[in-house]
């Protein structure tokens, strides 16, 4: 099965399924002489794990890494780092009366029709429970684009369902359960709260909003004309499950706005906007990288829904097990890690063959 690797000078390519003995990653071409260790990686696993908050699903994983190669002595090696992290908490027979189903919105259809088979434990290779191993190599680029370039990854979310989150600090993202960039005492979060807990009685799901930014980037990354820096950050967030919609800049604002107000003028040597994302030509401005991606309602619901059998016989059906009813709530880490592999790929590609370009004219601060 194609389509299983990110990246080409630093390739991460993950394996397993949501309900086989384990998951994990082999992160091919990451520079050697990295302080690399489990600790580094667990952090941001931890921040995407299920089963932390009443409001994600409540399977129980550890998400426990393993560094199995690629690190000695505490340094990486410059050979393939390969990741592990145990299923331990898999419950198949929740899954046994969708095995001749399928499920609307899933995958089930499509694998089947391709593949001749699939896998309906949890969606098997289709389930966001792939989504992990990108996370932790997510933190292995992480750390060498801080060490390396001081670039700074992080995300938050911008809205659930029908409630927009307004920003007032990333300082609190990571201290409460939806990734809202709200202070600890924000009635937001109380307006979360009762959302949420309406939802999930009512049996149905919702979709959310998730921005991530990077900053610190020199000018220069990307690969005109067909591997943009912009076009690969879309690339990477489509991969991500549920993913409808990737904006890089202003996005879909740019459509209303005038070009003399989306154009990002230089005024005493300093950008005075930021629409084009930190991206002109598909090549880093210097300025913060900015995406939004569009996350779709969990398809897992316990509401009735029609589809048909692998007969082509109509079936009404509900999805039991164990489900987030907004997989968005999760998604902060997971869009932190996509943009930082995509970073680190060009990163690598730009020093291999622009690394003697000089520049004298003035630069433009960020």
């Amino acid at each position: 099965m194609s389509g299983n690797t990110l990246g080409t000078l630093f390739a991460v390519t993950t394996f397993g399924e949501s309900h086989g003995p384990a998951i994990g990653c082999v992160i091919d071409g990451c520079p050697p002489g990295l302080p690399l260790a489990a600790e580094d990686i667990q952090p941001d696993l931890d921040r995407r794990k299920p089963g932390t908050s009443r409001h994600v699903t409540q399977r129980k994983e550890d998400d426990t890494v393993e560094i199995l190669s690629g690190v000695f002595e505490g340094v990486t090696t410059g050979t393939p780092i390969g990741l592990l992290i145990r299923n331990t908490d898999q419950r198949s027979k929740d899954y046994g009366n969708i095995a001749q189903t399928f499920r609307p919105g899933h995958a089930d259809y499509t694998y089947w029709m391709k593949f001749g088979q699939r896998d309906y434990r949890g969606g098997g290779r289709s389930s966001a429970r792939l989504t992990a191993p990108i996370v932790a190599a997510g933190a292995v680029a992480k750390k060498w684009l801080a060490q390396r370039y001081g670039v700074t990854v992080r995300g938050y979310c911008a809205q659930i369902g029908d409630v927009e989150i307004p920003f007032e600090s990333h300082d609190s993202v990571n201290e409460n359960p939806f990734f809202a960039p709200v202070r600890n005492d924000s009635p937001k979060l109380a307006e979360l709260e009762q959302y949420m807990d309406e939802l999930r009685k009512s049996g149905d799901s919702c979709g959310a909003k998730i921005y991530v930014e990077a900053t610190g980037l020199p000018v220069g990354w990307g690969e005109p004309l067909y591997d943009r820096l912009d076009a690969d950050i879309a690339h990477a967030m489509m991969g991500l499950n549920a993913v409808k919609g990737v904006e890089i800049g202003a996005g879909f604002r740019s459509v209303t706005q005038k070009g003399t107000e989306h154009s990002d003028e230089i005024v005493d040597g300093k950008f005075v906007s930021n629409n084009a994302g930190g991206v002109l030509g598909g090549i880093s401005t210097g300025q913060p990288v900015t995406v939004n991606i569009a996350i779709k309602p969990t398809s897992s619901t316990r509401l009735d829904r029609v589809s048909i059998d692998k007969a082509g016989q109509p079936v009404t059906l509900n999805t039991h097990g164990r489900h987030d009813p907004c997989v968005g709530i999760r998604a902060t880490p997971i869009a932190e890690a996509l943009l930082a592999l995509v970073l680190i790929e060009h990163a690598l590609r730009h020093r291999a063959q622009n690394a003697d370009v000089v520049v004298t004219t003035p630069v433009v601060k960020a």
